[in-house]
C-alpha cells in the first residue's frame, strides 16, 4: 500500500486494536500493517495521542450518530437507551472503553450533549441533576464496559475469582442503570 490517507490509517489502526489490544497498538506495528515507513504516519498524526483520539472518535461513531431525543419522548426510556447505545458502541471494539476513557468531546459532540441536556430539562429534570445524570451515566457505562472487557481479555492462565466466573454483565449493567433512572426520576417528582 503506497498511498495512504487519514481514514485508511484510522481504519487499519482500529483493526489492529481488535487483533492485539490497546497495549500492543504502536505506530511501528501500524506502519508495518499499512506497508509504509513509520515516519509517513506523522503526515497524518503528529503523535500517537492524536492517532488514539482519531481512533476513539471513529470507534464512537455509532453512538455519536444515534438519533437525538425529540420533544415529548419519554425521558426515562431515552436516558436508559442512550446509556445502552454507549455500552453497545464501546463493546464493538476490543478495549473500546479504555480507548474512549478520558477522551474529550469535540464540537459536534458538545452540540449533541447540549441537545440532550435541553431535552432532559424540558422533561422536568432540574438542570444540575440533568448534567450530573449524564456525566454519571457516561462514567458508569464506561466503568462497566472496562470491567467487562478486562474480564473478557484476561489471559487464560489467570484464575477468575468465583464471584466473577458467572457475572451476567448485561444484567448487572441494567440493574445499575435502573437504579440511576429511578434516582433521577425521584428528583423530578420532588422538583429538587
Amino acid at each position: 500500500m503506497s498511498k495512504i490517507n487519514r481514514e485508511t490509517v484510522v481504519a487499519e489502526a482500529l483493526d489492529l486494536l481488535d487483533e492485539v489490544g490497546l497495549d500492543a497498538v504502536s505506530t511501528r506495528a501500524l506502519a508495518r500493517r499499512l506497508g509504509v515507513e513509520q515516519p509517513s504516519l506523522y503526515w497524518h498524526f503528529r503523535k500517537k495521542e492524536d492517532l488514539l483520539t482519531a481512533m476513539s472518535e471513529a470507534a464512537m461513531a455509532p453512538h455519536a450518530t444515534a438519533l437525538l431525543p425529540s420533544a415529548g419522548e419519554d425521558w426515562q426510556n431515552w436516558f436508559a437507551e442512550n446509556s445502552r447505545s454507549l455500552r453497545r458502541t464501546l463493546l464493538m471494539r476490543r478495549d473500546g472503553a479504555r480507548l474512549h476513557a478520558g477522551s474529550f468531546p469535540g464540537e459536534a459532540d458538545l452540540q449533541r450533549i447540549t441537545h440532550k441536556l435541553k431535552f432532559l430539562t424540558a422533561a422536568g429534570v432540574p438542570e444540575g441533576h440533568a448534567r450530573m445524570a449524564m456525566l454519571a451515566s457516561g462514567r458508569y457505562t464506561v466503568g462497566c464496559v472496562l470491567e467487562e472487557q478486562a474480564q473478557l481479555h484476561r489471559s487464560s492462565g489467570v484464575a477468575l475469582a468465583a464471584a466473577e466466573d458467572h457475572v451476567d454483565h448485561e444484567a448487572a449493567f441494567e440493574a445499575g442503570l435502573a437504579f440511576m433512572v429511578t434516582g433521577v426520576a425521584d428528583h423530578v417528582v420532588r422538583g429538587s
